[in-house]
């Protein structure tokens, strides 16, 4: 007993080994008070905060298919959308209205709570993930980019047509009047009261999404030190060296289109619980590609650069749009250049130089992690 205290107290005394422990503090503290700094600027800025975490979990997900896998996924999107469809059915009134039999059953509403629609979005994600991948196992590089991109094309004319002869989606007009989330009684769309201290309904939308994306923190990271994520790694950098080492190819396939499906679900029902009304327009294929752009830009594989490139992307046009167009006012007292001419130009360019000086990304992983697409298109 004495020398496992002892252990213990040499352990623990050690500055060396407290110094991961001090970090993760100091980032855990960070985060805490990250929305109260942010929203001194005003709510757009936590609205930006807010999108960025959305956007972190679709590039997780992505990465699992791209950069953990190396299955080039151009219509990624469209699980975000099916996450976002089956939130919006579950909590808003548009069943009640054009369904007379879901108004026989339900006349209060179906309010659906949001703890029981995660799950339900990442299943049904997942399962037209593994639609999508069934079908496309034996394809690869340039010819599975166009079959994904073909997917999700069709997922979103799908939502926008499927208004007659049944009204599912109400097609291009969208869903609105979307139940924001509700958790343990508490109302998102509310401002709440706490030991004299009113939170603002973005900041609890806040909470909410940071945990949600340390989860999917701490499952990519597990899945990658699995035997998982070591299948995956094999299949990404040599299909046929994999499959003739006995790594049932067919099925680790599947679970990557599946799991990273899931996680597009969660964010897609988070975003219409979010914004309160979608429509097919918010799921296009340039959304696919920012997604994308964004695992490139941070590190195709590594986490945490992954992480880094949604932060930088997803706030990007937002920022621009609260700067440039105010800065533009200000020095020629008219718009010169509009902000979404401006995005798509920056954009570009800062994807040409990050490819010509930074080939694996800002933030590489250090075992040469850029392997996925690229032998891909080798092979």
């Amino acid at each position: 007993m004495n020398m496992l205290t002892h252990t213990l107290y040499r352990k623990f005394s050690d500055p060396k080994n407290n110094q991961p422990i001090i970090g993760l503090l100091l980032i855990a503290f960070s985060l805490i008070i990250l929305p109260f700094i942010v929203s001194s600027g005003g709510d757009s800025w936590l609205r930006i905060l807010n999108i960025a975490l959305l956007y972190i979990m679709l590039a997780l997900g992505l990465n699992i298919v791209v950069g953990f896998a190396g299955l080039l996924d151009l219509g990624y999107i469209a699980f975000f959308a099916v996450g976002a469809y089956i939130y919006s059915l579950l909590a808003s009134p548009h069943l009640i209205e054009n369904f007379s039999w879901v108004a026989q059953h339900f006349p209060n509403g179906l309010k659906t709570p949001i703890w029981l629609v995660l799950p339900i979005a990442a299943l049904i994600a997942a399962l037209f993930g593994v639609l999508l991948g069934a079908p496309t196992l034996k394809l690869r590089g340039d010819y599975l980019a166009i079959v994904t991109l073909g997917f999700g094309e069709i997922i979103r004319i799908l939502l926008t047509n499927l208004n007659a002869p049944i009204n599912l989606t109400n097609g291009p007009q969208g869903i609105n009047m979307i139940e924001p989330a509700t958790l343990f009684g508490v109302n998102f769309s509310k401002n709440i009261q706490f030991n004299g201290l009113e939170f603002p309904n973005l900041i609890l939308y806040y909470y909410l999404f940071l945990f949600l994306v340390l989860i999917m923190i701490v499952v990519c990271v597990r899945l990658e030190d699995s035997k998982i994520g070591r299948a995956w790694t094999a299949v990404r950098d040599d299909e046929t060296a994999a499959q003739a080492m006995g790594i049932n190819t067919h099925h680790i396939k599947l679970l990557a289109f599946a799991l990273g499906a899931s996680f597009a679900g969660i964010s897609g029902a988070l975003f219409a619980s979010f914004q309160g009304f979608i429509s097919p327009e918010s799921f296009g294929l340039m959304e696919s590609i920012v997604v994308l752009c964004m695992i490139v830009l941070g590190g195709m594989g590594h986490i945490p650069g992954v992480i880094l490139g949604a932060i930088l992307l997803a706030g990007f046009p937002d920022v621009l749009r609260n700067t440039v167009l105010p800065l533009q006012q200000f020095l020629f007292g008219e718009t010169v250049i509009d902000a979404e001419v401006l995005r798509s130009l920056i954009y570009g360019l800062t994807l040409v130089i990050i490819m010509l000086y930074c080939p694996k990304g800002l933030w590489p992983k250090n075992s040469g992690g850029f392997n996925g697409v690229k032998n891909t298109h080798e092979r």
